[in-house]
């Protein structure tokens, strides 16, 4: 069935040839959005006239008229294509044109310009008087009247899931308005948006096992970035007090409907202020964002009511541990027994560790079922070396994490700025090496960085992916990124 509409096609597209006209178009930029000229269209005016350009996802052909629907980034709408006949206006397409028109087929690209009006049904329809192909498509559009819903060939083939469904290409306009929002929040604040390096020669700013590769000029091995965090400091000591960056991390690890190894992170850094700030921030960034491309402040994420209004709840580590564990982190026998319970192997891991394991299956199934964010502040110290440690109790570092049905949205310091410190913090990273740690090279040259006066701070990142998830309704972070990573396809 297959090779008979494309033998169809091919025999249209030599035909279409044979009429002088170049399958494959040129230049077409007269044409006006579709969502422009479905608002601007008044009635009863005459004499409207419009000029579109699009995909054909319908087409009704009935004889010496034939309705069809083409479809642009911005919506969809009916134009019609009837042969000229002087005694019936408005006019239609002569000669060439309307022969073409014989020999179009869903999925064709094509532009068409004429009068404006509304058919009897109620339609507003572009009644053409010119039309032009633009490509001529080869291939069948799949499920032509339902949408492609193969959710294999919409990750694989993400230009045919684009095509033939409204609701994906919605998600991904959203996505970009999110993005967009989050930038003129931050200029409107006085950041400044910042590149900084893909490929680094040592890796850091987060724990976690890099893409390796290997520059061949000058005979090195770089890793893809885990984060962008040492390097935006370095800006912070050069006098760049507000900077921020958009941008990709890489990360060696697994897939699953939260992670993608290629994902798309903000991260900022503000001098003189602390990770209280930088809570504000994220409060402002995503319930702002959520009002904008949700018009609400309350969305619906799966089977809940996300209420995203402003302010969120603050708990510290420690009283979500006591109140869904029943411990504290401030006494490790108890932890332990606890762990133990839980079927955590807790004998060779530090406390800091063996409270993160029992956090993670105690209290974050709990937050899954909140209908707010919630900011979860005051982590153990040992888990979080780039971070500034309370003044009055050094095991408790100032760093939040933001969740939001579950998920780990952002992830903010009040940073640290002592060069001794941080020193040391690394090398007791590097001694974790043996157990599974993945930095395997002091940064020396940031260390040198805050040896030269890095300013008080605060840092925050913030999953885009995940954000997006949430304010579109996705369930998947496949379903956010244009082009997830997926298995090779097997021949």
């Amino acid at each position: 069935m297959l090779d008979k509409v494309q033998e169809d096609r091919a025999r249209k597209l030599q035909a279409i040839r044979d009429l002088g006209i170049d399958p494959y178009g040129g230049r077409y930029d007269t044409a006006e959005d579709i969502a422009s000229i479905l608002g601007r269209f008044q009635e009863p005016k005459e004499g409207q006239v419009a000029d579109a350009a699009g995909r054909l996802v319908l087409l009704r052909d009935m004889g010496k008229m034939i309705f069809a629907h083409i479809r642009d980034q911005t919506g969809q709408m009916q134009i019609c294509l009837r042969k000229d006949q002087p005694a019936r206006p408005p006019k239609g397409l002569e000669g060439r044109d309307w022969d073409l028109a014989k020999l179009l087929d869903l999925g064709d690209i094509v532009g068409a310009s004429g009068p404006l009006m509304r058919t009897k049904t109620g339609e507003i329809t572009i009644f053409a008087d010119r039309l032009a192909l633009l490509c001529k498509s080869l291939e069948p559009m799949p499920e032509k009247f339902h949408g492609l819903v193969d959710v294999e060939i919409r990750y694989r083939q993400r230009y045919l899931d684009l095509m033939t469904n409204p609701e994906s290409l919605e998600v991904f306009r959203k996505r970009i308005a999110i993005i967009e929002h989050f930038r003129e929040r931050l200029k409107a604040r006085g950041f400044v948006e910042v590149e900084t390096p893909m490929m680094q020669a040592v890796y850091g700013g987060a724990a976690a096992r890099p893409f390796t590769t290997h520059h061949n000029t000058l005979d090195c091995d770089l890793y893809l970035r885990i984060s962008p965090e040492l390097y935006l400091k370095r800006l912070l000591v050069g006098g760049m007090n507000k900077v921020f960056e958009i941008n990709r991390n890489f990360r060696n690890e697994g897939l699953d409907t939260r992670h993608n190894p290629e994902f798309t992170m903000m991260e900022l850094y503000q001098a003189y202020a602390d990770y209280e700030v930088m809570m504000g921030i994220t409060e402002e960034l995503i319930s702002t964002a959520a009002e904008t491309v949700g018009g609400s402040a309350k969305l619906r994420y799966g089977e809940m009511e996300m209420d995203y209004s402003r302010p969120w709840p603050r708990k510290t580590y420690d009283e979500l541990l006591r109140e869904h564990a029943g411990v504290s982190m401030r006494h490790p026998s108890a932890l332990r027994a606890k762990a133990r319970q839980l079927g955590v192997e807790e004998g060779n891991k530090d406390d800091a560790v063996v409270a993160d394991e029992v956090f993670k299956l105690t209290v974050e199934p709990e937050l899954a079922k909140m209908d707010r964010p919630i900011f979860v502040k005051d982590y153990p110290a040992e888990l979080c070396p780039l971070t500034r440690r309370k003044t009055d109790d050094p095991s408790v570092a100032l760093r939040f994490e933001c969740f939001i049905a579950g998920m780990e949205i952002a992830n903010a310091y009040t940073e640290l700025n002592d060069p001794a410190v941080q020193e040391a913090n690394f090398r007791q990273q590097l001694r974790g090496e043996a157990e599974g740690e993945t930095m395997r090279v002091m940064d020396e040259d940031f260390v040198t960085a805050l040896r030269h006066g890095m300013p008080p701070a605060g840092g925050l990142g913030i999953g885009i992916d995940r954000v997006v998830m949430l304010l579109t309704n996705q369930q998947s972070i496949r379903d956010v990124v244009l082009f997830p990573l997926l298995r090779p396809e097997t021949k």
